[in-house]
Parts: C-alpha cells; structure tokens; sequence
C-alpha cells in the first residue's frame, strides 16, 4: 500500500514506481536484467521503460564498455524531493528497530532472509 501510494503521489504506476526502486536499490540495469528481477514480460518492460523516460525518470545510455548494450539509469533530479516522503517510514522503523536488541535482529533478518528465499523459489516454479 504504501509503493502504491507514493506511486499515485509521483503520477506513476505501481510498475513504474517499483522499477524505479530496483534501481535504486540495484544502480544502472538493462532492460534484459529488469525482466529478470520484475518477472515481466519484455514488451512490457520496453513500454515501462518508454513511459519512464517520457516522464523524464529514467534515460538509456550506452554501456561505455560495450556500446551494444543499452543500459537503464534513474535520472536523479527527479527524484529529489523524494525524501521528504519516505522520512516518516523510515523513522518510524528505526524506532521500531531500536526496540530489539541485535540477537533478536539477527533472529528475524534470518526469518526474512529464508523466506524470501522460499517465495523467489516457488515463484520460479510457476509458469
């Protein structure tokens, strides 16, 4: 709910605003890499991507050390002013955070981390 709603706060998509987080998270991506970690389809990507850049989020450049690959980049004065959306969040878990002590930290990053593991698995046994 809350992607969904900081994607209809920037006039985006839930797709669009995800994509938009991968590469943040991730840095500079192809367009071939973006399908592998979204799980959409290639023409999909292709018209995320073109409505991306038309909004001015994004540009392709070329990779500089393979001019036949076309690689995706956020453009970040777009996104500037992007802090002031997510400071309650993450305060908000840093609090939460602050409650636990490390051993009980640790305990549920290793919760997380396997069943996150879990869901990528199974998610690739479908289709």
């Amino acid at each position: 709910m809350f992607h969904t709603a900081v994607a209809a706060h920037m006039g985006l998509g839930a797709s669009e605003e995800k994509t938009l987080d991968l590469l943040q998270r991730r840095g500079p991506l192809t367009a071939g890499e973006i399908v592998k970690l979204t799980g959409l389809a290639p023409a999909s990507v292709t018209g995320l991507l073109d409505r991306l850049e038309a909004k001015w989020f994004v540009r392709r450049v070329r990779d500089p050390r393979d001019r036949r690959r076309v690689i995706v980049e956020l453009n970040d004065e777009m996104l500037s002013g992007g802090d002031e959306i997510f400071a309650p969040l993450v305060n908000g878990l840093a609090e939460l955070y602050a409650g636990y002590a490390d051993e009980q930290l640790e305990l549920i990053l290793d919760f997380l981390t396997r069943a996150t593991a879990i869901q990528v698995e199974a998610t690739s046994k479908i289709s």
